[in-house]
């Protein structure tokens, strides 16, 4: 299924045509490999010391005869907009062709104030390195993986929909048939929707998604009509997400990697969140061993 196919399965209102698409996958492509041309420096056409001359003497200099006139220097080539549709439709098209990889541990690392990882089996056993642990890794037990906050194991997130429409659908019935709760009782409707993005969110950043579910779920993402591009930042391509929820993501189109999150799900469930404008670095891959 291509890009398009799969966008009018996504909520979207109205699809592109398979032309738009094809050129904003183009347009995100040149905007990261060419950048800005540098402006030609034409031929020097007199040394500084005869143009002196010649303006004192009043003479206007021009063109020697039978001598062609120079080119035109070429304008600096404008600067592409992108869409934060087209970064996530770039980084799904990236992510179904990423082979599949495997390993012992699941590794998730955040960056905040303090740096948190986490090593989980696919039995479920989790081991923990914080600031807390004082450089030690301390096994947490067994602990479920989180989806939009509620429970998920390895072994389904395998296996979740490799369509967009179905996963968020997947997703949105998981949530609301959980029992997740806040401190004020059951989740709203908004807190639901919240949740759900939340979830697809967490698909592409710190679970082990198989490459054609993080394909899904960035092309869901991309289906949402609030996403909005900010622009190149370090680590990738910055996005505005809707509200419900918002927050900031930074991916790299080019290998699909979300770098930088403002929001993320903790082992234990619980959501944190970075300070208004700023993010938590994050990275996520499996790994055959634990630290000595």
């Amino acid at each position: 299924m291509n890009d398009l196919e799969t966008l009018r399965t996504a909520l979207l209102p109205e699809d592109p045509s398979h032309d738009v698409a094809d050129r904003s996958r183009h347009r995100l492509q040149n905007h990261m490999l060419v950048g800005r041309r540098r402006r030609r420096v034409g031929p020097i056409a007199l040394g500084a010391g005869v143009l002196a001359a010649a303006v004192a003497a009043g003479v206007v200099v021009a063109t020697l005869p039978g001598t062609p006139a120079p080119a035109p220097s070429p304008q600096a080539a404008a600067p592409v907009a992108v869409t934060g549709q087209e970064v996530l439709l770039a980084a799904a098209t990236v992510a179904a062709q990423v082979p599949a990889s495997t390993g012992t541990y699941w590794h998730v690392k955040i960056n905040a104030s303090e740096t948190y990882e986490y090593w989980t089996k696919a039995d479920g056993h989790v081991w923990f390195l914080g600031a807390k642990t004082r450089g030690r890794v301390m096994p947490l037990g067994e602990l479920p993986f989180r989806l939009g906050g509620a429970e998920v194991t390895m072994a389904k997130i395998q296996t979740l929909p490799a369509e967009p429409a179905a996963l968020r659908d997947w997703i949105t019935n998981l949530v609301a048939h959980s029992d997740i709760r806040t401190s004020g009782g059951p989740l709203t409707a908004d807190q639901r929707q919240q949740a759900v993005l939340e979830g697809l969110v967490s698909l592409v950043s710190t679970l082990p998604a198989p490459p054609a579910v993080r394909a899904a779920s960035f092309r869901a993402i991309a289906a949402y009509p609030g996403v909005r591009a900010v622009g190149a930042v370090p680590g990738g391509q910055g996005l505005q997400l809707p509200p419900p929820g918002g927050g900031l993501l930074v991916v790299d189109p080019a290998t699909s990697r979300v770098n930088k999150t403002s929001t993320y799900v903790t082992a234990d469930g619980a959501i944190a969140t970075a300070a208004e404008g700023t993010t938590f670095g994050i990275s996520a891959e499996w790994t055959d061993s634990l630290p000595k």
